[in-house]
C-alpha cells in the first residue's frame, strides 16, 4: 500500500514524531492536510518555515525571540527586582499566561550549558533582589536549585521557589507521594 504513496507516508511519519501524536492521529492529520484542507496545509507549512528561520534564543535570558533581545528583556517596566529562573523557554509562555509575574526571566536548560557569568551580571545590572525558581518538582531539579543558589549566594539576593502540592480539583488518590509530602510541609495556617 505504501508503493506510490511515499509522499503521504513520509508526511504521516513526520507527524508521528511530534509529541503526543500516535500512528492513528498522524494518519488522520496527514489525510486532513493532504486531501481535505490543502490551503490550511500550505499555510501551516509556511508558518513552520517562518518559525524555524526566524525564532532564536534571547541573548540575555534564553527565552524565544525573533530579535537579539526578547520582548520581556526589552521592556523597561519589568524591572521590579525579581528574576524567575525556568528550565525551558516554553515555561515562560505558561507563566506569562497567568499574568501574575512581572519581573524578568532566565532559562537554565542544563547546568553544563549555564552561563553563570551572564546570570551574575544580570542580577547585578538589573538590581535583582529575589531569585524565584519555577521548576517542576523533582529531586534532580531540587539539586539544580541548591547548586545555583550556592553559586549566587554571595550576591545578597533572596531565593524562593514556586509552591508545590495538591492541585485544585484532583483527588488525593491521584497525587504522587512527593507532591503530597510537599503539600503537607508547605501547609498554611487558617
Amino acid at each position: 500500500m505504501k508503493k506510490g504513496m511515499e509522499s503521504f507516508f513520509t508526511l504521516v511519519e513526520s507527524l508521528e514524531k511530534l509529541p503526543s501524536i500516535g500512528r492513528k492521529s498522524a494518519l488522520r492529520l496527514g489525510y486532513f492536510l493532504a486531501i481535505e484542507e490543502k490551503f490550511s496545509a500550505l499555510k501551516l507549512a509556511h508558518a513552520i518555515e517562518e518559525a524555524v528561520v526566524k525564532i532564536k534564543r534571547c541573548e540575555r535570558c534564553g527565552a524565544l525571540s525573533e530579535h537579539e533581545l526578547c520582548e520581556i528583556c526589552s521592556d523597561e517596566t519589568r524591572l521590579n527586582g525579581q528574576l524567575c529562573i525556568v528550565t525551558h523557554p516554553k515555561d515562560i509562555f505558561i507563566l506569562e499566561e497567568s499574568k501574575h509575574f512581572e519581573g524578568r526571566y532566565f532559562v537554565i536548560d542544563s547546568l553544563e550549558d549555564c552561563d553563570f557569568t551572564l546570570l551574575r551580571s544580570l542580577i547585578v545590572s538589573l538590581k535583582i533582589t529575589e531569585v524565584i525558581f519555577a521548576f517542576s518538582p523533582s529531586l534532580s531539579n531540587d539539586s539544580i536549585i541548591f547548586y545555583v543558589e550556592d553559586k549566587l549566594q554571595d550576591l545578597g539576593v533572596s531565593f524562593s521557589k514556586i509552591a508545590q502540592g495538591v492541585p485544585t480539583g484532583v483527588s488525593l488518590e491521584n497525587i504522587d507521594q512527593l507532591s503530597l509530602t510537599r503539600a503537607f510541609d508547605s501547609r498554611i495556617k487558617l
